[in-house]
């Protein structure tokens, strides 16, 4: 029988979350959605942010309607000052925060540069979060404490071991392909992460980092702007009952286990810098592993958004 709920399938129904605070981007669907249920069930505060303001309410009723409470706060994450006003918000609504989850992204197949002239999938994919990261960061570094550090996890792929890290083409759509846009990203999730891990242990911080692949989760909208056999395929198993399709598939449900895991399992505790997949750490890509380009994403990521972390590494790193 197929895992009904997320915190069920990650061992951590018991946990009472009660005066925590969570931010969960993208949490108006999909994997976001069933993540921020559970977290509510668990009885903590969640910010639940999306697009549609609409959806985001009717997440917030039902998690009203658990032991928790929410708050929904729309924003569009293309662009560097609509991150940054989120944050703004977030500060304004709640004052700690135990755990960022960003899991807000996507598939694009339209080349397009945002207003801040960034390639549209790395500036949702990977940029905002980096962005609202930092934003976030001091709220993170205030709540957590060295027997219980805050917690950052962020939504990468399995599909990050077709990826490369163009960094040519993070402002540039000649030759554009949705699918390798996302599959970069998606690297760039990881190296993001050890990256982030690394520069917070060096400066002692009370927070950890981490990021994970939620599996093939077809019963989301993000098969729509896959290449056509990967939607066909996406189609006919979403078709399929649940426990049928946990046979072939990930559920919703599964795909949001491991990042309910990461975000409240006291067995990930002391872990940071890692990548999980169905709960467990696992060896990313080769290019993932690369410290070079992670230090050569931060230092780009950190010029295009003009965004500083004001960690002990920033004053000395400049590649």
């Amino acid at each position: 029988m197929p895992t009904k709920l997320p915190e069920r399938g990650a061992g951590v129904e018991n946990v009472d979350l009660s005066g925590r605070t969570y931010v969960v981007t993208g949490s108006t669907s999909g994997i976001g959605r069933e993540t921020a249920l559970a977290l509510g069930r668990m009885g903590a505060r969640v910010v639940v942010h999306g697009r549609d303001e609409q959806k985001g309410e009717r997440v917030v009723k039902e998690i009203d309607g658990t032991e928790g409470d929410g708050v929904f706060l729309r924003a569009d994450f293309s662009t560097t000052e609509a991150v940054r006003a989120f944050a703004d918000d977030v500060r304004d609504k709640i004052d700690r925060l135990d755990g960022l989850l960003n899991n807000a992204g996507g598939l694009f197949s339209d080349g397009r540069l945002t207003d801040d002239g960034v390639e549209f999938t790395f500036a949702v994919n990977h940029l905002a979060p980096f962005v609202l990261t930092a934003e976030l960061l001091s709220l993170l570094r205030e709540t957590g404490d060295k027997d219980e550090p805050a917690r950052v996890v962020t939504t990468s792929s399995g599909a990050h071991r077709r990826g490369s890290m163009d960094f040519d083409a993070l402002t540039d759509v000649d030759d554009y392909s949705g699918f390798d846009a996302y599959c970069g990203s998606k690297l760039a999730n990881i190296l993001f992460t050890s990256e982030l891990a690394r520069r917070l242990k060096d400066d002692d911080a009370p927070v950890t980092a981490n990021c994970f692949h939620p599996g093939a989760v077809p019963g989301t909208g993000f098969p729509r702007e896959t290449p056509l056999p990967f939607r066909i395929a996406a189609k006919a198993v979403s078709a399929l009952p649940d426990a049928v399709e946990s046979l072939v598939a990930t559920t919703v449900a599964e795909g949001a286990e491991t990042q309910v895991y990461l975000a409240v399992s006291s067995d990930v505790t002391e872990v940071s810098g890692e990548y999980f997949y169905e709960l467990r750490p696992r060896v990313p890509s080769e290019d993932a592993l690369d410290d070079g380009d992670a230090r050569r994403l931060w230092e780009v990521s950190r010029e295009l958004s003009g965004v500083e972390y004001g960690l002990a590494p920033e004053e000395t790193e400049s590649e």
